[in-house]
């Protein structure tokens, strides 16, 4: 029986997977394990062992407590929690996915104007509302 850590972890696997435009199976493939392992990793029908965590980790190019960020006593952290968490499924729609890649491919200064565009367009946001 899987538990809400399990789905949980699953989504960040998923989420970290997607933006770095990796799928399923080239994923299984660096972890040793089949594509559909992976599936069932994502929808959190089967818990990840540590060891695996780890590979994964490895694979996905971030720390094992990435898998955990945002997750306390049971619960996923609100919106309430902290003001600039996003909803888990803004993260994972291809719009924002690609958006992402867009934005590593520019060099430092472009990135950084457009960051500095986009709090200023959200900023005449607020001021305008």
């Amino acid at each position: 029986m899987t538990t809400d850590i399990d789905v949980y972890v699953g989504k960040r696997i998923r989420r970290r997977r997607r933006l770095l435009g990796l799928t399923q199976q080239q994923l299984a493939t660096q972890i040793g394990v089949r594509f559909q392992q992976v599936q069932k990793y994502e929808c959190g029908a089967n818990r990840v062992t540590v060891g695996r965590l780890f590979s994964l980790a490895e694979a996905l190019s971030v720390n094992a407590n990435h898998f955990f960020d945002g997750y306390t006593r049971g619960l996923p952290v609100t919106a309430n929690d902290h003001a600039d968490f996003l909803p888990g499924d803004v993260l994972s729609q291809n719009e924002t996915l690609e958006l992402v890649r867009a934005y590593y491919r520019l060099g430092e200064r472009p990135r950084r104007h457009l960051l500095d565009l986009a709090k200023a367009l959200h900023t005449a946001e607020i001021v305008a509302s």
